[in-house]
């Protein structure tokens, strides 16, 4: 097929593509113009601004720079960054700047091969289907296009004002004397030193591991899931560190590895960060989770008495949450967090810095907190792994649909709003659902068994082998 004729579709997060395969010069350019012609046809008469970013994959700045070219074109003014940046750093600078809209060009986690393109809307958040599919429509049928003027395009440093706000959110006083060690894993991906650069002048130790630019990732995906980090976990447990900190290829999604080399969830992270901010911070308001989040968090919420929001998986429902309701904190399964007081945009590096306030505020290592909330409010061993298919519809949910027990529990309640979920008679569930960003099946399974959680896994995985087309 050529890429000419590529049916371009934005998925949970954005549009992602194969460079040189489907995600083209040509292709971009396409994607900028229908981007250009939403925002102009939504805004008529108006001088419109955009904000572009990118992340340290291969090419993105030229594509920045293709996007940048696109929007000028079309008369609208563009502040295109001056270097790799995180994806929260470009959703920042569009609020700061009372900009339009913003285009941030990354792949998140996805392998080497791919590269993607997201759009900002002018809250910071991410966009939802109200624009993506119209902008999915315009790329098909573009309307008839009038001259509206040249734009102009000034290349700025995003991140003074980024690392400004994060040294402001969090109370550096409580660092100064605080002489814990953390290593930062950035993955190669766009995070780099930010964390430094906010932490300066306090007792915090930081060292960083995967922290050069390197376009092939080591040959690993920059997704912060253990089998990407087992140097990584290796090197924990032969030093001294309090925590160790992941973020993701654009550095809007974290994991954590503890003292002793246990890889932390990001679902237990979210847990974490829910108590601080309420019984530390004194911050008040709901809480949303996606529908793969961890029973845990519903336990947290019931305790404190807080609001618990259930959205489909994609950071973007919960953006639109936080825009529209009082939220504390929303977490997705993957990682993604964003906070109250903030953007409605997850971040990598302020989900980091407040778990180290956390420990500062609390006086205990990561670990023990960690032991603490577990004590409290239960283990549960959430997993998940995925298979890759031909495609989406290759793999038929009313399969799954059908079934009245996984592995001899009964299955009480089919939650379909995203997948199917089966969630069974001892609380725990299982659930198979089609990525958005590419051609796998994933499954999740939860229970507070970690054998039967694995169990649960390979039960799901074999459903999908046998019936996938």
């Amino acid at each position: 097929m050529c890429s000419e004729q590529v049916n371009i579709k934005f998925g949970t997060d954005g549009w992602r593509g194969v460079i040189s395969d489907d995600f083209t010069f040509a292709n971009v350019r396409r994607v900028a113009q229908a981007i250009a012609d939403f925002y102009i046809g939504r805004n008529p008469g108006k001088k419109l601004g955009i904000a572009v970013g990118y992340d340290m994959r291969f090419l993105s700045d030229v594509y920045a720079q293709l996007c940048s070219e696109v929007f000028i074109a079309n008369g609208i003014d563009v502040i295109l960054s001056d270097q790799g940046v995180p994806t929260p750093t470009l959703s920042f600078a569009v609020k700061q700047r009372k900009l339009d809209a913003g285009v941030m060009i990354t792949a998140s986690h996805n392998p080497q091969e791919y590269n993607g393109i997201k759009i900002k809307t002018a809250e910071g958040g991410a966009a939802g289907t109200d624009v993506t599919r119209e902008v999915e429509k315009l790329i098909v049928n573009p309307p008839a296009r009038q001259s509206t003027g040249t734009g102009s395009l000034v290349k700025v440093d995003m991140t003074k004002a980024y690392v400004k706000f994060l040294r402001g959110y969090v109370d550096l006083k409580k660092f100064r004397k605080a002489k814990f060690r953390v290593l930062v894993d950035t993955m190669h991906g766009s995070g780099k030193g930010f964390l430094a650069e906010v932490l300066k002048g306090t007792a915090i130790k930081l060292e960083f591991v995967r922290q050069e630019h390197n376009p092939s990732f080591g040959g690993l995906r920059p997704e912060p899931i253990p089998e990407n980090l087992q140097a990584t976990i290796s090197k924990i447990k032969k030093a001294r560190y309090d925590l160790c900190l992941v973020l993701d290829g654009d550095a809007d999604r974290i994991a954590a590895i503890a003292g002793n080399g246990e890889f932390i969830s990001p679902q237990k992270i979210l847990g974490l960060l829910m108590l601080h901010l309420v019984q530390d911070r004194a911050m008040s308001g709901g809480v949303v989770k996606t529908v793969v989040g961890t029973n845990l968090i519903n336990k947290i919420t019931d305790k404190l008495g807080l609001k618990l929001y259930d959205t489909p998986v994609g950071f973007k429902y919960i953006s639109e949450l936080m825009v529209k309701e009082n939220i504390v904190v929303g977490g997705e399964e993957a990682g993604g967090m964003g906070f109250k007081n903030y953007i409605p945009e997850r971040d990598g590096s302020l989900a980091g810095m407040l778990l180290m306030e956390m420990m500062v505020q609390r006086k205990k290592s990561f670990l023990k907190i960690l032991q603490e909330m577990e004590k409290e409010f239960g283990r549960y061993y959430y997993i998940r792994d995925s298979l890759r298919i031909q495609s989406a519809g290759a793999f038929n949910p009313d399969v799954a649909r059908s079934l009245k027990e996984v592995l001899g529990k009964p299955v009480v309640a089919i939650d379909d709003r995203d997948g199917i979920k089966l969630i069974c008679s001892d609380e725990s569930w299982l659930m198979l659902r089609a990525s958005g960003t590419e051609p796998i099946i994933r499954i999740y399974a939860e229970s507070k068994s970690l054998a039967q959680s694995k169990r649960m896994l390979e039960f799901g995985k074999e459903l999908i082998r046998k019936n996938a087309v």
